[in-house]
Formats: structure tokens, sequence, C-alpha cells
């Protein structure tokens, strides 16, 4: 908003004027359109190429191995019931081949006990599991 350049009255006073002017953001928005509109096509690959057949299988990716600890201290992996003392051993025939390379997900229950959770935790690396990634819930 405009003032007025002296504290008097005078009819040299310059009115306000609160209209806003969005000419100059149309115009801006327009000519950024017409730019992208042009380099797009640019940008994308327009060599024509024919391409080889693969002979390789396609990868699979197992599913992740997630242990769970629950507030009453029982121990799962994926949906199986374990103990602590058979935790590698279940972990390990899960994960099957080369298990100790894959990542491990552990998560537990709020209320679980920081002792009872790095029992788990320390079980799981001292059998050789050092991918050992912890879930936490989302906002």
């Amino acid at each position: 908003m405009a003032a007025s350049l002296s504290a008097h009255a005078s009819p040299w006073t310059i009115p306000q004027n609160a209209d806003i002017n969005v000419t100059p953001f149309v115009d801006v928005m327009l000519v950024l359109l017409i730019i992208f509109m042009v380099a797009l096509p640019v940008s994308t690959v327009s060599v024509k190429v024919d391409l080889p057949q693969a002979q390789a299988a396609p990868q699979t990716t197992q599913p992740p191995l997630v242990v769970s600890l629950t507030l009453a201290g029982r121990v799962y992996v994926g949906e199986q019931a374990t103990t602590l003392a058979d935790l590698p051993s279940a972990a390990a025939a899960a994960l099957g081949p080369d298990p100790t390379a894959q990542r491990i997900y552990l998560r537990a229950d709020e209320g679980v006990s920081y002792g009872a959770f790095m029992r788990v935790m320390n079980r799981l690396r001292a059998s050789g599991f050092d991918r050992v990634a912890l879930v936490g819930e989302e906002f």
C-alpha cells in the first residue's frame, strides 16, 4: 500500500492503491509454460535402436525378514514363534542361502524393556547377522 509523502493534507498527497496487479504474474507463467513446452521434446531420447534380448533370468527379490518382539516377551521370525535360543537358526532358515548378507528388520512393542530388546539384538549380532535394521511407526 502507498503512503502519504507529508503529514499534512495537501493536493500533493498520493492516494492509496489497494488493487493487486496480477498481469506480470500471468505473463511470467505463460512464458515459463512456453519454455517448458518447447524444452520437453528436446530432453527425450529420439534415437531409435533395436535392443538385444537379455539372456539372464530376472532377479527375484526375497521378501524382507521381520523379527518381532512382543510385550509378553515372545519372539517371532516372520509369523513363526521362536525362542531367544533358537532365534539364529530360525532366522537362517527363513533367509535361505547366505543369510548373513541379507538385512533383518527388528521391531518391538513400545512397552518392551530396553534390556529385552538388546538381548534379541545381541543374539542376532553374535550369530553373524550384522545387517539389522530397526523398524518404527511413521507419523
